[in-house]
């Protein structure tokens, strides 16, 4: 059996039309039909970063929950614009944020997860700097929580990253994969959304989704990534 990763960067709800349009996200969350779900800017941007994709749409359009994790105000639904989302009945503990370097304020999410009694993983959540060598910081810091997970790690977000090559020297042992081309959403060519996986994750089947209302309600593509052999 295989468990379904996916990550989305919602651009604070607002579309490629310039509308800010939560219930189009809603509709691209619920038709990736995924286990889990990594998501960026879920937040506005200024001030004390209130939710643009509000908690109680989740709670009654969809079939998820919105993971305990740590927020950075009392009207975010993130922590540094980022939530996880598990479907309802998933066992998730071991939660925590991880303040990573650089020039701006960024963060990831780590939780230990177990989807329909399959064994654990543990899911890092990430959207990286804008600059490179603020990526390979943030990377030497999420490598080194990966090292010392409880579950077998995997790590899933916009990672900025536009090279093949560059950009990931951190990861020693770990595998980055490239489902596809993510960015900009209404012409993709970039390659910006992905996933790493470390000993005990294997990557069965990923790719991009892809629909009418997916190239309008951001200006990224979702990613997805089907998982199998998670060893506890």
């Amino acid at each position: 059996m295989t468990t379904r990763i996916a990550s989305y960067n919602t651009h604070k709800c607002v579309g490629t039309d310039g509308v800010r349009n939560p219930g189009r996200v809603i509709d691209v969350i619920n038709a990736l039909g995924a286990d889990v779900i990594a998501l960026q800017e879920v937040d506005r941007r200024l001030g004390d970063r209130p939710a643009a994709l509000p908690a109680r749409m989740i709670q009654t359009l969809t079939d998820y929950d919105i993971a305990d994790l740590p927020r950075t105000g009392p009207n975010s639904l993130g922590w540094h614009g980022q939530a996880v989302l598990i479907r309802r009945g998933a066992r998730i503990d071991a939660t925590h944020g991880i303040d990573l370097p650089g020039l701006e304020p960024r963060g990831a999410l780590s939780a230990t997860i177990s989807v329909a009694g399959r064994p654990s993983f543990t899911l890092f959540a990430a959207h990286l700097g804008l600059r490179r060598r603020d990526r390979r910081a943030q990377w030497e810091r999420i490598a080194r929580q990966m090292e010392d997970a409880p579950a077998p790690p995997l790590a899933i977000g916009d990672f900025n990253e536009w090279s093949k090559l560059k950009g990931f020297e951190p990861l020693t042992g770990f595998e980055v994969h490239a489902p596809g081309r993510s960015y900009p959403s209404r012409l993709p060519f970039g390659r910006l959304d992905r996933l790493v996986t470390g000993p005990g994750v294997r990557v069965e089947r990923m790719g991009v989704f892809d629909s009418p209302v997916a190239r309008r309600a951001s200006d990224h593509l979702p990613i997805w990534a089907d998982v199998s052999a998670i060893r506890g």
